[in-house]
């Protein structure tokens, strides 16, 4: 069961400051709440029993949503610790242990690489749902190179326990083709074996950055990426919260239409988000956001925003990684269980 709330919306309000007001008390006037499929208790039996996954992957996607704090809601809290390999060991690992952050911040999984979850598989894999990451940004090679690589096996994540095989797609990318491919043959084997499917919707090209204005994390882009990925039957699509939108516009590319900014989207963050979830198929497959990198004091007002956009754009959660296990354990249990809490808080509604 769900655990009760410990924030009220006056420290909720408090915690956004200046952007309380603006999201939450957003109205969306772009595709209504009423055609999305929102969390929820009984979302498996809703919609993902309807779909072709076998039934050991219901049972997989149920167990993410049976675990932690947010238990019984429908929403998921994440703890995502691959960035050793990406951003270093140091940096990633020196402040807390990984899966006893999990544990100690009510999360519902914990998201890592084959060699952490395998070298404590039989201490945690009967205690939260593990998500293995198959895929990573190797950081050595220098000049570094950005490409997402095979790291292990689908059967080698069965084996140490995973419910869930994650990967990333750098969307746009040169070599965005190949992993489309691998991932897509990779999914259709954790399928096969009873597990769900995360997917890191990324997108990487020099090009996407126009005039000084970055369009990596433009709704309308970013919101391609989502359905590339639904397209490969990724059960979770993980996004970065979008910041501007008209990407195909300015960078003069690809097909688009007039009405994904005048009438699927507006310039409030939570609509952008709503475009990222429509995406989604609707909300199908549930859209987590990710809670970005550490930014020292701030790390909870915009963990806390990032959430409130999120639930009230109709994702599924946060998978929020450096602002929590880059800080003594009190204190990223502190920042996990503030975001868990903008999901269990009835005053915080779909837009």
């Amino acid at each position: 069961m769900a655990t009760a709330t410990a924030t009220t919306r006056s420290r909720l309000e408090e915690i956004l400051g200046a952007d309380a007001k603006p999201l939450l008390d957003h109205e969306c006037k772009t595709v209504l709440k009423s055609q999305l499929h929102l969390p929820g208790p009984t979302f498996v039996d809703q919609v993902w029993t309807l779909s072709d996954r076998p039934t050991r992957v219901l049972r997989s996607i149920q167990s993410l949503f049976d675990n932690g704090r947010l238990a019984g809601t429908g929403y998921l809290s994440i703890l995502p610790v691959d960035q050793g390999i990406e951003h270093s060991a140091g940096a990633s690992f020196a402040a807390t242990p990984i899966v006893e952050l999990a544990l100690e911040g009510g999360c519902n999984a914990v998201a890592s690489t084959f060699g952490v979850l395998g070298s404590v598989a039989r201490k945690y894999a009967h205690r939260i749902p593990f998500i293995c990451k198959i895929n990573h940004n190797e950081l050595l090679t220098y000049p570094n190179k950005y490409d997402q690589i095979i790291f292990g096996t689908v059967k080698q994540a069965w084996e140490l326990g995973a419910v869930a095989l994650g990967a990333t797609i750098y969307f746009g990318s040169a070599e965005s083709d190949r992993q489309i491919q691998e991932i897509a043959v990779a999914f259709q084997a954790a399928h096969e074996l009873g597990m769900a499917t995360v997917l890191w919707c990324y997108l990487r090209n020099s090009a996407f950055v126009k005039d000084g204005v970055d369009y990596h994390l433009a709704a309308d882009l970013t919101g391609q990426a989502n359905h590339l990925g639904v397209t490969i039957e990724a059960d979770i699509i993980k996004q970065k919260l979008p910041e501007t939108n008209r990407g195909f516009e300015a960078l003069k590319f690809g097909k688009t239409t007039s009405k994904v900014y005048d009438k699927l989207s507006s310039d409030n963050p939570i609509d952008l988000t709503r475009y990222q979830v429509i995406n989604c198929y609707l909300g199908r497959s549930g859209l987590i956001n990710s809670g970005g990198a550490s930014s020292g004091e701030s790390d909870l007002k915009e963990a806390v925003k990032t959430a409130v956009i999120n639930k009230r754009a109709g994702g599924m959660g946060l998978i929020t990684g450096r602002k929590a296990f880059m800080r003594p354990m009190r204190d990223g249990v502190a920042i996990l269980n503030a975001v868990q809490d903008v999901y269990l808080m009835d005053e915080v509604t779909v837009a």
